[in-house]
């Protein structure tokens, strides 16, 4: 299968990667690298160099307009669409920047696949953001949408672009509702990423930082289970469409992940508290029932066990937590 994977110096992005390439898959990846990292690319790059792997890189922007080009020349059969502004906070400091990237550069993606006659990309979506406060939980896939940020707005528009594609020009996407997204080549230094973030900080002598009172709660779901999500959703027969929710259905506050994370340490000081930050709800998770049933796909790394993997990735790239 020919592959194109744009965000692929990210951290989901790069895994995405290495699971194609382990599997055979010929794979192009995209990525200007303002945020992600060409590390995260270095065994795929290592790979090549062998002749072992059929990997290429391209640092390109995708709202670039050589992106229909290189669509064009890779002609895949998929697009893994990961590329995005992913910082709320920066999205309400400056929304126009947030949607030129997370629009105009979804919607440039969309016409260079439309015009390489590419019918199945897979987008992630936000599943953390788009539905909005929800009236019950988990949330599933029909309950009211209601982006309350600059970022989620951009995110869901993202989906709906598609959706039109779909219908204008029997394109057949398929759209993954990330909940929070944790695990190994995450940026410990990023504005994202809470396990990330509490466990570089621990590590570099802490103390962590806590939005809030620590009582808000994410469905937290591991890189290597949203991978898998991705996989599947590629090679999904043509006639499976829409969005899917990608998440455990269970909620984990800020304050039991400083425990499981704490509990990696021999000495810990206490969280410091600040202001909750705007934008952010206080309570989501996600019902990945749709996705299992039509997918295949379930969750597979509860949560301890994936902040382990995470802590014990973090200790061997000490200067990763150096340079973030």
């Amino acid at each position: 299968m020919r592959t194109l994977v744009t965000g692929a110096a990210g951290f989901i992005g790069s895994t995405l990667v290495d699971r194609l390439l382990a599997e055979g898959h010929d794979v192009v990846g995209v990525d200007n690298l303002s945020t992600g990292s060409a590390a995260n690319l270095e065994a795929a790059l290592a790979g090549r160099r062998r002749g072992t792997a059929g990997f290429t890189f391209l640092p390109v922007d995708i709202q670039a307009p050589e992106m229909a080009g290189i669509v064009m020349g890779v002609n895949p059969d998929v697009i893994f669409h990961l590329a995005a502004h992913v910082d709320l906070r920066a999205s309400v400091d400056d929304p126009q920047f947030d949607a030129r990237t997370n629009i105009v550069g979804t919607i440039n993606l969309c016409e260079a696949g439309r015009r390489a006659g590419v019918r199945r990309i897979v987008y992630a979506a936000s599943g953390g953001s788009r539905y909005g406060i929800p009236s019950q939980l988990p949330v599933d896939e029909s309950h009211t949408l209601a982006p309350l940020s600059p970022y989620a707005v951009a995110k869901l528009a993202g989906e709906l672009y598609l959706g039109a594609y779909a219908g204008m020009y029997d394109m057949a996407p398929i759209c993954l509702a990330l909940s929070n997204v944790y695990g190994p080549r995450q940026n410990p230094g990023g504005e994202a990423g809470v396990i990330a973030v509490f466990g570089g900080t621990l590590l570099a002598g802490g103390p962590v930082t806590v939005y809030g009172d620590g009582s808000a709660a994410r469905d937290y779901v591991y890189v290597d289970d949203v991978v898998d999500a991705f996989v599947r959703a590629g090679t999904a027969p043509l006639s499976v469409t829409g969005t899917f929710n990608i998440g455990t259905g269970v909620c984990t506050s800020v304050t039991d992940v400083f425990g499981l994370i704490s509990g990696l340490f021999e000495q810990v000081p206490p969280p410091r508290h600040t202001t909750a930050r705007t934008g952010e709800l206080q309570e989501i998770s996600l019902d990945g029932r749709r996705a299992q049933a039509e997918l295949g796909w379930t969750p597979a790394i509860d949560i301890a066990a994936g902040i382990e993997r995470t802590v014990r990735w973090l200790r061997g790239h000490q200067d990763i937590r150096r340079a973030s």
